[in-house]
């Protein structure tokens, strides 16, 4: 069962977000989650196995440039992750799909991502539900 959340789902999408960016400290994330959907530029979706929430996925508009694309506003898959006794059943697809029907609601033409160079399953994840790759960048940073 998938279906769009909310800031009454708050404690789920922790949860669920915990496991994918586990660096991040929980408080802080909860924190985030809570502005990001205050913000109202994205839409997250939980989706269930048996009523318990087993996967979510984060859309958001992207206004700036996105690399590969050719419109604004963009929808942009920024997460998405689903426990691993429940993949390979067709529910990140589905929380895809879901993104892909809020970005077009919101008029937008296309639905990007992205994932770091060395994530291979992530890679493969993307292009098995046939995005299409834009580009390879390494970014650089240096203090001042």
């Amino acid at each position: 069962m998938l279906k769009p959340a909310g800031i009454q789902d708050l404690d789920q999408l922790v949860t669920l977000a915990a496991q994918l960016w586990p660096d991040h400290d929980v408080g802080a994330l909860k924190a985030e989650l809570a502005d990001i959907i205050a913000q109202g530029e994205s839409q997250f979706f939980l989706i269930g196995d048996s009523g318990a929430p087993v996967g979510f996925a984060q859309c958001q508009l992207r206004h700036d440039y996105v690399e590969g694309t050719s419109s604004s506003p963009v929808g942009y898959l920024e997460g998405i992750f689903v426990t691993p006794a429940a993949r390979r059943r067709g529910c990140a697809r589905a929380l895809v799909a879901g993104c892909e029907a809020w970005a077009k609601a919101q008029g937008c033409t296309e639905l990007a991502s992205d994932c770091s160079l060395d994530n291979r399953s992530s890679l493969r994840f993307h292009q098995a539900l046939h995005f299409t790759e834009a580009n390879r960048i390494i970014c650089f940073t240096k203090a001042l």
